[in-house]
Parts: C-alpha cells; structure tokens; sequence
C-alpha cells in the first residue's frame, strides 16, 4: 500500500483493488498550502475544525466517517477509537477519533488531533499498528515529548510525524520538525515524497519516515 501526507494532518491511503481513504482534509484559507484536489472512496475527520474536516476539498467519496465504530468498506477495515483531549484549563472539551485502517493485515493508525496520552484501554482498542501517522508540532495537539510516548506505547513498526510546522504552514503555530526528531534521538532526516508498505519491508524496530507533503 502507498501512504502520501499533503501537509497539516492530511494524507490518502492507497491500494490497488481496495478502497482508497483520506484522512482529515483541511480548509487551506485556515492552515495555509495550496487548495486540496483529491479523490477517494473513504474520508475520515477526526474532529470538528477547520484544519481537519473539510469533506468539500474530496471529491468522489461513497463514505464520510466522523466518530468512533467499526466499518469495512471496499476490502478496508476500519476502526474508530474515541480520545476525548482537553486544552489546559478550559472546561471545553474536543472530541477526537483516533482511527485505524487495516489493508490485508497492514495497520495504518490516524491519531488525529491527539492531545493527550492514551489510556492503556485506548492503546489496547487499536490493536496492533505497524504504522502511526502521529501529531508531534504542539498547537492543540500532541508535542514531541508527548509523541515520543505515545510512540513508545504503541510500538509501531514505522511513523509518520504530521502536524507540524513547514514554510505552508502559514496560519497556525507550530514546533518544527526537529524537535521530535531530536527528542527521538534522530537527526535531520530525508524526506521521500511518499511510502510504500509491504509486510515483507516492516522495520522491527520503531523507524522514522519523514514524508514531504506534496501538491495536488
């Protein structure tokens, strides 16, 4: 299967002869990059901002999934876990959708706008994941330190970070990449355009992919 990021938390999942799914499209007058232009068959959002649920910029699309369950559209598992993420003080609380998609055995999981750690229940109701496309800027959502956490919780065999700051970045505050990289134990890294994933090609250990967003 092949996995692209087109910036912010936006990516599509792709295989042949299964159903392709993007995940939380963005209102690019709200976050900056170009005007999304894709097709899929599957949108998920994770929750309800402007960063995250923009089903308009999808094009094409059967199914819209906005909250937890469990579905299987076009050969594609999904499972969506609820977190609810608090900011600070503020009694208002965000609800969010963690979501996983399982491709013939390959575990692909969206944390979304993931705020805090997740219980050990939440962790357990993912199941495996071999890999996590995980928030690590800061903003309303998880940190590096904090990502680096639920990273070592989860044990995925590769990740993703999104969610962070880049020069499209142009409207939201963000920790740049390097900052996970570095509470990693990483380096600078070199960013590939996409992923392709086999079972045969996982890593045993946890690895590091940085994507560079692309522009459709």
């Amino acid at each position: 299967m092949e996995i692209t990021w087109y910036g912010h938390s936006c990516f599509r999942l792709t295989e042949r002869g299964m159903a392709t799914v993007v995940c939380d499209p963005y209102d690019h007058k709200s976050i900056g990059y170009d005007a999304l232009k894709l097709k899929s068959d599957i949108v998920t959002v994770s929750h309800d901002a402007a960063g995250h649920n923009n089903l308009e910029a999808v094009k094409g699309y059967s199914h819209a999934i906005t909250g937890p369950g469990e579905f299987e559209i076009g050969g594609v598992f999904i499972t969506g876990v609820q977190t609810d993420g608090a900011s600070g003080k503020k009694k208002d609380v965000t609800r969010n959708t963690l979501y996983v998609f399982d491709y013939e055995g390959i575990t692909v999981a969206h944390l979304g706008d993931l705020r805090q750690v997740p219980s050990q229940a939440e962790v357990e109701a993912l199941g495996t994941v071999n890999v996590a496309l995980v928030p690590v800027g800061g903003g309303n959502s998880l940190n590096a330190a904090k990502a680096a956490e639920v990273i070592s919780l989860l044990e995925p065999n590769l990740v993703i970070p999104m969610h962070y700051a880049t020069p499209d970045a142009k409207k939201v505050q963000l920790d740049a990449l390097n900052k996970f990289l570095k509470e990693m134990g990483l380096g600078s890294t070199q960013k590939q355009p996409s992923l392709k994933v086999t079972r045969s090609g996982l890593p045993d250990e946890t690895h590091v992919i940085a994507l560079d967003y692309q522009r459709e």
